[in-house]
């Protein structure tokens, strides 16, 4: 059952009856994204924290907010623009440009933790977190963290919720770091052999050059494109910055192609449709090996799209076509693994007679489970959804 409290106060009290009679329950924000990763254990109910969508602070000139955690990241998006700002994380897999809604609450994005290409020139969703509120199984109200960017009290509980995936607590509130719009935007594909844009991609990170984002991609098709965008403050600049890329890219055999673009957030396609969706992640160094790899090109029709300076991103299969089978999918995995990595299963076809765990266990197991433990000794969050722990 899914409840979805219209005050805080009376999100609390459920939260305490729930504890009370050791109910199993699920934390979620718009529930946009609540078939991914690992199946539910048991029957549990689903605690939506939609209705808080308030603003709680917005220090424009300090560059930070504090929001509930029910906002939807295109409301917030929005909101920040309008002030000339924006919250620079990628919008995630599956949002559809004409449904802002699909993109789903800032507080789910920050339980799954996953980021894109922007780590290229700002880190991942848990670097933009400087206050964090959270609810504990008990009820209780924690905060860490505070409204300022130099912030160093306490234990790094953003750190930890980051990526939880609502296995220790709802979170309710957060405070963020934002920046301002640069209006100047073009963006620069690269055509060669995979062997040729890793140099590339490695003469660039050696660079002072800073382009927002540096993406692995490819449409299906087996051709590898890393495709680059530049933003600053004048058309001069990025002109500038477009035209060292290019000569670099010539020193390396690549062909390159200018592209406007209006809107950094822009990175591709995200709506289609899926019957498998990963998340892959390496040291950058070594991703070019996977793609070169026949575990990555025995899946013809996939797409993937790849933070190439963060090592990290997605693959997806997507609709219609006849799904991949899940042994494929394995020995994929297996060779991330052998590449110092690993890859976790988002999403597969619910009609597949083959299961795979969503993620396998990390070496630091003992330890998640302790800390799991500590934050919901009855067992009560997303069972069977702890990431570290097979399922």
């Amino acid at each position: 059952m899914d409840h979805s409290p219209a005050t805080r106060n009376a999100l609390i009290d459920l939260v305490r009856q729930w504890h009370q009679d050791a109910t199993p329950w699920v934390p979620s924000g718009m529930g946009s994204r609540l078939h991914w990763g690992p199946t539910i254990e048991g029957d549990s109910d689903v605690l939506s924290c939609r209705a808080l969508q308030g603003v709680i602070d917005h220090a424009v000139d300090d560059l930070t907010i504090t929001v509930e955690a029910g906002l939807s990241l295109a409301d917030l998006q929005s909101l920040l623009a309008r002030q000339g700002q924006w919250l620079p994380v990628d919008w995630p897999r599956g949002t559809d440009p004409q449904q802002p809604g699909s993109a789903g609450s800032i507080g789910g994005l920050v339980a799954r933790g996953l980021a894109g290409g922007l780590r290229q020139r700002h880190l991942g969703i848990r670097d933009q977190i400087i206050g964090i509120g959270l609810l504990r199984t008990d009820g209780t109200i924690a905060k860490a963290g505070g409204r300022v960017v130099k912030n160093v009290a306490g234990y790094d509980l953003m750190r930890l919720l980051c990526g939880s995936w609502g296995s220790l607590a709802l979170i309710t509130d957060l405070t963020l770091k934002v920046q301002p719009i640069r209006p100047a935007h073009a963006a620069l594909h690269l055509h060669g052999s995979v062997e040729d844009l890793e140099r590339f991609r490695a003469g660039v990170l050696r660079s002072t050059l800073t382009p927002e984002r540096c993406d692995w991609w490819n449409e299906g098709d087996g051709a590898w494109t890393l495709r680059l965008l530049v933003s600053s403050v004048s058309d001069q600049a990025v002109r500038d910055q477009l035209n060292r890329l290019e000569s670099l890219g010539e020193q390396h055999r690549l062909s390159a192609e200018q592209h406007a673009c209006g809107d950094p957030l822009n990175s591709g396609r995200f709506a289609d449709p899926m019957h498998w969706l990963v998340r892959v992640v390496l040291p950058p160094a070594a991703l070019s090996s996977l793609l070169n790899s026949p575990e990555c090109a025995e899946l013809q029709s996939w797409h993937w799209d790849l933070a190439a300076g963060a090592g990290c991103g997605d693959g997806w299969q997507p609709q219609p076509a006849s799904a991949t089978k899940a042994a494929a999918v394995i020995r994929l995995r297996r060779r991330a693994e052998e590449l110092g990595g690993r890859l976790s299963v988002l999403q597969q076809p619910a009609e597949s007679a083959e299961r795979i765990p969503c993620w396998l266990d990390a070496p630091a197991r003992t330890v998640i489970q302790a800390v799991k433990q500590q934050f919901d000794p009855r067992r009560q969050l997303s069972i069977g959804r702890l990431p570290g722990v097979a399922g």
